[in-house]
């Protein structure tokens, strides 16, 4: 199949590619000729692990080329991907679709012969509707399905996801659309992954709801997590209780700081808004909302209260900026609420992220971003982990001790041993586990 893929950021590129390893001719568009041309030498703009390899690899074949010429790509397309952002819209919480709509208007102006355009940007219930409308409105002799192909993929696992999905949900109202999109995903009959077809709203609605759910759980394990704190309970042990109940899954049951990233801040604003603009109020989502932002600024009074109630004129070292692991992600990251916080109240931040810190130097401002993790230790009053990288678990906690001038940590993702950093002589807190205070 060819397919031109519109956008080239992280959906756009990580889809493009795996359709390229699928076999198909993908050509990834986007208006931003500096990004295209890093990425014809090869340059990856996005931490995504294995992307660097999948796209060369699929490039090197051939099966894989970026243009700027939306044009020319279409033209001789099967199928349409339309992978722009739709980022919160100021002001009300409503997903922006301007750029969903552009795409539209440029795609029906290069359409020739028959095409399925797919949204696979994550758009409110309407889109889809809204995208046919604008296409047969520039141009009535196009020929053309629209369909809807949410995506699913987690940051730091997009790759994986890709290729050995849960399931692939694709809302289409044709029969001719729904071979093309059978055709496309056919490579994943091989490992039997279920293909979910539904009308268009459906498919629509189900990415917001499962990521409402998932944004949920997280909320809800946090919440547990405080509790926990104020009757000696571990949360850890109920996570893993409740978790292998099959109807409830040991998944996204990690109490930590809030949840942060490119979707779950975004979409559920709004499947929110969508939902009372059509008189469907989500209450239990809105809370959802309010209860994260709330936790990610309560996270700063933590660490204050963990230092006694002021951390004016401390070093306060922070271990992890990302919204999580395994990505260069700063967007709605707790770090965003937590570091501005602790330096309104006096601290001096040293920070240090494998991946995040170009980002974050553009978010954030007096910070010292270190060489390593024993270098934002150093010297610290107290030691902060906002981002539960890997290589912080493997951290000796004795030299963190011995290069700290307080040996004192508040672990906001739980990657240390709370008995052994107390016997260390670590004072030390956490979220959710009895006696964090050594």
């Amino acid at each position: 199949m060819r397919i031109a893929m519109i956008g080239s950021g992280y959906v756009g590129l990580v889809s493009g590619a795996c359709f390229a390893h699928f076999g198909h001719d993908v050509i990834c568009v986007d208006k931003d000729a500096a990004k295209i041309e890093r990425l014809r030498k090869g340059e990856i703009p996005i931490f995504e692990p294995g992307l660097d390899k999948l796209v060369a690899d699929n490039a090197r074949a051939g099966r894989l080329n970026f243009s700027t010429q939306l044009g020319d790509a279409v033209g001789d397309a099967d199928a349409v991907f339309i992978a722009v952002g739709t980022p919160t819209r100021r002001g009300d919480g409503h997903a922006d679709l301007s750029y969903v709509y552009a795409a539209a208007a440029e795609i029906a102006r290069a359409i020739r012969g028959y095409t399925v355009v797919v949204n696979k940007s994550t758009v409110p219930v309407g889109t889809g509707r809204e995208v046919a409308r604008i296409i047969r409105e520039s141009n009535p002799a196009a020929e053309f399905d629209v369909a809807s192909n949410p995506e699913f993929l987690r940051e730091g696992a997009a790759i994986e996801d890709f290729m050995k999905p849960d399931r692939v949900v694709i809302g289409v109202e044709s029969q001719r659309a729904q071979e093309v999109m059978s055709m496309i995903y056919r490579p994943l009959n091989l490992i039997q992954t279920p293909m979910v077809f539904t009308n268009i709203e459906t498919a629509e609605v189900t990415k917001y709801a499962g990521n409402a759910f998932l944004a949920a759980k997280i909320t809800f394990i946090n919440e547990i997590a405080d509790l926990c704190e104020k009757v000696g309970a571990d949360v850890h042990d109920v996570a893993r209780g409740i978790g292998l109940d099959g109807r409830i899954g040991r998944k996204f049951l990690h109490p930590g700081p809030g949840f942060g990233g490119s979707c779950f801040p975004k979409d559920t604003l709004a499947l929110a808004y969508t939902a009372r603009e059509v008189d469907a109020p989500q209450t239990l989502v809105e809370q959802v909302i309010q209860v994260n932002n709330s936790r990610k600024k309560k996270m700063a009074q933590k660490v204050i209260d963990f230092c006694g109630g002021s951390v004016s004129g401390l070093t306060i070292g922070v271990l992890g900026l990302t919204f999580k692991a395994n990505t260069d992600d700063m967007r709605d990251a707790p770090s965003l609420d937590i570091v501005p916080a602790l330096q309104a109240a006096g601290g001096k931040i040293v920070a240090f992220d494998p991946e995040g810190m170009i980002e974050a130097a553009r978010l954030m401002k007096d910070v010292i971003f270190a060489e390593n993790a024993y270098e934002a230790a150093t010297g610290a009053d107290v030691l902060v982990v906002i981002t539960e990288w890997h290589e912080f678990r493997g951290l000796d906690p004795r030299r963190i001790k011995e290069v700290m001038r307080q040996p004192r940590i508040v672990d906001l993702r739980n990657i240390f041993d709370p008995a052994e950093m107390r016997s260390l002589g670590f004072a030390y807190d956490s979220i959710g586990r009895p006696l964090a205070h050594g």
